[in-house]
């Protein structure tokens, strides 16, 4: 195993400790202390429970010493994205509207962790609300890319991917909504999952958007995604949308790693106009590299998901509008009183909170989304769009009736940098076109990294997804993929990443 243990991988880490050749207090005091240099640099983090984190530690050694049984990831450390409710901890969404809640329950995620010993470092920030592409959209202040901190770590996810790019965390969880694990993931160079809809709780996620939010894992490797995915799966009679089935075996998948005889379909419509040369020409590397492994790649033409960002646009917003209905100063979240008033009514001051408490691309959203569902405009926007959402799950249908995956790049370019497209909202939406259809459609997704660009040196991702329930071809083709590249690569891609520590890296 690596001597620093903050580079070991989560599966290096659960051997080391199922040996006890390591204990979990070093391990997570070695994380807190890597979290102390760096994080002023990246801002992952909204919060970090130190304590809290190494008294979990201590009893996970404590129970292993006494000879019991542990979970697998017993031990190892993770950081949690701040959109899960944390008993004790706080919640905020990236949002003042939620500034110093503290919820009384833990999200059915969380819950598995603390099962699993899993010693919760803290929580990761993100866009308010689940709402962006760049975290910067956070009332916090925005998360920055290890790689350049110059440059955005993707979103809604970005400080999970920050944390465990920077090596800040060995897993993180993540929401996708339509993107939110998988883009993040492209621009830092490591590996996030989109589970099919219903395959992991959304119980005591807030909520964005209820149909098509999902949470996932985010780490290094192929691997430790899938034993991250393992923990985090499994039903749960809370959640409504919860499937009724045991999680699919992705932790054999990615130990297998192989993809002799496998159908692999290119998008026609993920790929084109519009994708950065550097981005598509690690794609089509990475198309290569699975050839020679024994798939077989052909072209599969997607026509519906032309469409998929504007029907996401508007279904999004509607659902996002009233999921945060409920902030309305008489429930939940913040109170402001408007000024100037003596006897307030509630009118007023629900619109004075929503005012100070939101930030303008949730209002944003909720504008657009009560418009598409009010009178009169219903069955034109929201109506239509749920029937392109018909017209994308059955393309997904018909393509995976010819091929066992398809493949396309994870986004259309690498990081850009901090404020280029934070005043032009559709082209911040741009970067959400070749994840968007799985969200709309339920199937799971993953990306992992598919190499550098070489016009400016920075990861790009590609991008696996598969049919509902067989999650673990994903992770089939993708340990595939990771151990080929890695063989060309000759080390992890995140051994060349500048060392945010040494304060070699742009903008430090």
């Amino acid at each position: 195993m690596n001597t620093d243990l903050t580079r070991a991988s989560a599966a290096e880490l659960a051997e080391g400790l199922a040996s006890k050749s390591i204990s979990s207090v070093e391990v997570t005091q070695a994380y807190l202390d890597r979290i102390a240099a760096v994080d002023g640099q990246v801002h992952a983090y909204l919060h970090v429970d130190a304590e809290g984190a190494l008294t979990t530690a201590r009893a996970v050694d404590a129970r292993r010493a006494a000879g019991e049984r542990l979970a697998t990831l017993a031990g190892v450390p993770i950081a949690v994205k701040d959109v899960m409710t944390t008993r004790g901890l706080p919640t905020t969404c990236g949002s003042r509207m939620l500034e110093g809640w503290v919820p009384p329950y833990d999200a059915t995620v969380v819950r598995h962790l603390k099962d699993a010993g899993m010693p919760i470092l803290g929580k990761t920030n993100m866009d308010e609300f689940a709402m962006g592409s760049s975290t910067e959209h956070s009332a916090y202040g925005p998360s920055r890319n290890p790689w350049d901190l110059e440059r955005i770590p993707g979103g809604s996810g970005g400080g999970s991917s920050a944390a465990v790019a920077s090596f800040q965390a060995p897993l993180a969880t993540g929401t996708d909504t339509g993107g939110s694990i998988r883009q993040p993931a492209a621009v830092t160079g490591t590996v996030g999952t989109k589970p099919t809809y219903g395959g992991v709780s959304r119980y005591g996620l807030v909520a964005l958007a209820s149909s098509l939010d999902q949470a996932g894992p985010c780490a290094r490797t192929v691997l430790d995604t899938a034993l991250l995915h393992e923990v985090m799966g499994g039903h749960d009679p809370l959640d409504s949308t919860s499937i009724d089935a045991p999680v699919p075996p992705v932790v054999d998948a990615a130990r297998r790693a192989d993809v002799t005889g496998l159908r692999i379909g290119v998008v026609k419509e993920l790929g084109g106009e519009g994708y950065q040369p550097g981005v598509r020409e690690r794609f089509e590397e990475s198309v290569a590299l699975l050839v020679e492994q024994g798939a077989e790649v052909v072209e599969v033409s997607c026509p519906s998901f032309d469409y998929a960002l504007a029907a996401y646009y508007l279904i999004l917003p509607s659902e996002a509008s009233s999921n945060l209905a409920k902030f309305d100063a008489m429930r939940y979240g913040m109170r402001v009183l408007p000024e100037g008033v003596d006897a307030p009514t509630a009118e007023q001051v629900m619109a004075a909170t929503r005012d100070a408490g939101f930030g303008p691309e949730v209002k944003r959203r909720i504008i657009l989304g009560t418009y598409a569902l009010s009178s009169g405009y219903y069955d034109a926007y929201y109506g239509s769009a749920q029937k392109v959402r018909s017209l994308i799950a059955q393309d997904f249908e018909r393509a995976y009736e010819k091929v066992d995956v398809l493949l396309s790049p994870t986004a259309p370019t690498t990081a850009f940098k901090l404020g280029d497209k934070l005043d032009d909202p559709m082209a911040m939406y741009l970067n959400d076109i070749a994840t968007i259809p799985a969200n709309l459609a339920g199937v799971p997704g993953m990306s992992i990294p598919s190499g550098l660009a070489e016009e400016d040196g920075l990861p790009t991702g590609i991008q696996i997804l598969a049919p509902a329930m067989k999650d673990e071809r994903l992770y089939s083709v993708g340990a595939a993929l990771e151990q080929a590249l890695l063989e060309r690569w000759g080390a992890p891609i995140l051994s060349k990443a500048p060392d945010l520590a040494a304060g070699l890296v742009k903008g430090a």
